[in-house]
């Protein structure tokens, strides 16, 4: 079968690989749509979680054998452990990811495990389906600021985790929205989705940030622009540094969440809700050039915002 290979550092390659084979407990899955995540774009230039040779991938949708389409919780927990039994399955100690630990999502065929599948609403098209992970990833976030109905919220990067984040709060009820990005092609999009301002940095005070960047500087600005006793929220992994006056959040009592992925429920919610989100803001290639657009990102071009990759 074809599959997009992360091959050696900085690289990956469209190769003819053996076909996925199940142990107890998988299911092969015949993949639709695959998303590339700006995580994968800087885990290959960086040694760490991802080894090669891997099939990375752990955004993708696809169907049975007796064709049930599903969505795949890449995230693999131990379920018997102190925080998994607490239903912090996130962040078990021994948890892996498919498309990290194991082979994912950018292939024709990849084996998972029967528990992570997850049924498809008959009403939701495979481009939208291909979202659902970064929507998982915000409504996490969103229950970390404490469901913030009725509240100012900014959102920091209008990329896929930024524009899921501003979808599932407008969604849930928030009083504003307020997105800032560096490209003006992609604050016209969270304009487009829901957005009530956007601007190159947030500007005046909010009761909730996301940081969907996760740089020195954007984590700066999202404790600064905190009302005192607010929450700002860390999603994104752009660089280690955090940049912050910690004194400063001392002082004014203000609450600095991480947010890494989603439990099983959270993920299950993000499917129920898709089918109500715009979710217009992906576009779709052929797994044959899904190496000419990895690296197309991988060298900064800003669009697509999400590339989903179809086999």
């Amino acid at each position: 079968m074809k599959a997009m290979v992360f091959t050696r550092l900085g690289v990956v390659e469209v190769q003819d690989v053996p076909e996925a084979v199940t142990d107890d407990g998988q299911v092969i899955i015949e993949i639709d749509r695959a998303g590339i995540c700006g995580s994968e774009l800087h885990g290959i230039q960086n040694p760490g979680f991802r080894v090669p040779p891997l099939i990375m991938g752990h955004e993708f949708v696809g169907h049975t054998s007796d064709g049930r389409r599903v969505a795949v919780n890449p995230l693999v927990s131990c379920g018997t452990c102190d925080l998994c039994t607490a239903g912090n399955t996130q962040i078990c100690r021994s948890r892996s990811l498919l498309g990290i630990h194991m082979a994912g999502g950018f292939a024709e065929r990849v084996a998972v495990p029967e528990s992570s599948i997850h049924d498809l609403p008959d009403d939701l098209d495979w481009d939208r389906a291909g979202l659902i992970e970064p929507v998982a990833n915000a409504v996490h976030a969103w229950a970390l600021a404490g469901a913030p109905q009725g509240k100012r919220v900014g959102v920091i990067g209008c990329g896929p985790i930024g524009l899921a984040c501003l979808e599932v709060a407008h969604y849930l009820g928030a009083a504003s929205v307020v997105c800032a990005d560096l490209s003006s092609e992609r604050r016209a999009v969270a304009l487009t989705i829901g957005a009530d301002e956007v601007g190159e940095t947030l500007e005046g005070e909010f009761d909730v940030i996301f940081d969907a960047v996760g740089t020195a500087g954007t984590r700066r600005t999202s404790v600064e622009r905190l009302i005192p006793g607010g929450t700002t929220v860390w999603l994104g992994l752009g660089t280690a540094e955090s940049g912050f006056d910690a004194a400063h959040a001392v002082r004014l009592e203000k609450n600095i969440r991480g947010s890494f992925a989603y439990t099983d429920a959270q993920f299950a919610e993000a499917i129920a809700m898709a089918p109500h989100l715009n979710l217009s803001w992906s576009t779709t290639y052929p797994l044959s050039e899904g190496a000419d657009i990895f690296n197309a990102l991988m060298g900064g071009q800003t669009t697509p915002i999400k590339a989903l990759l179809r086999p």
